[in-house]
């Protein structure tokens, strides 16, 4: 039998779907998603357990398992040894190669750069940009110039995480949900015509 809760999923799965995406572009930019009906019980089982899946990573991000990256200048996997202050953020930024932009490095602070990521997790794309950017481009202190207003991710982390190293951990968290959302992704069967 299926349940309300398995359709949710099924639907879930399938607009994560490229299949899906592609066939269905012209229309999703200007009406409601039409949800097609696949044509096996195993494929509707596909997309129901990749849906499930899929609703973890993206609603449990900032708990999953940290991208094994390398961070010069900290053991991310063991507690804390240096002051909030060491963790603190302005701007996070792409490092740099001989041909510009190294996305698969991203210089957290002056202390902190984060190395070994794979080009990979820039392909899940939230809102037309890649997840990993949304992270870099709002984890630090930014003043919105018409009202003034400071916002610094370094409080949150501070204050209301009761972690200075979360946005550096949200960071590595992301690749993860990147890799496995994609991975997840492709694996989806092919929608019939």
């Amino acid at each position: 039998m299926i349940s309300k809760e398995d359709i949710f999923y099924y639907v879930y799965g399938l607009l994560h779907s490229p299949d899906y995406r592609e066939r269905f572009a012209d229309n999703l930019g200007k009406e409601l998603p039409r949800i097609p009906c696949v044509e096996s019980f195993s494929d509707f089982s596909a997309f129901c357990k990749a849906g499930r899946l899929l609703a973890h990573l993206h609603l449990q991000y900032d708990t999953v398992a940290m991208y094994p990256a390398k961070v010069e200048g900290d053991d991310i996997h063991r507690p804390p040894r240096l002051s909030a202050a060491d963790y603190r953020i302005e701007k996070m930024q792409y490092g740099k190669s001989t041909s510009g932009k190294d996305s698969s490095a991203v210089v957290v602070n002056h202390r902190f750069t984060v190395t070994g990521i794979p080009l990979e997790a820039y392909d899940y794309v939230v809102n037309g940009k890649p997840a990993i950017q949304w992270v870099i481009e709002r984890q630090g202190v930014k003043t919105d110039k018409d009202s003034g207003i400071i916002n610094d991710a370094n409080d949150w982390a501070v204050e209301t995480m009761k972690n200075p190293r979360y946005p550096l951990e949200l960071l590595l968290r992301v690749v993860t949900v990147s890799l496995e959302t994609m991975k997840t992704v492709k694996s989806l069967p092919k929608l019939s015509s």
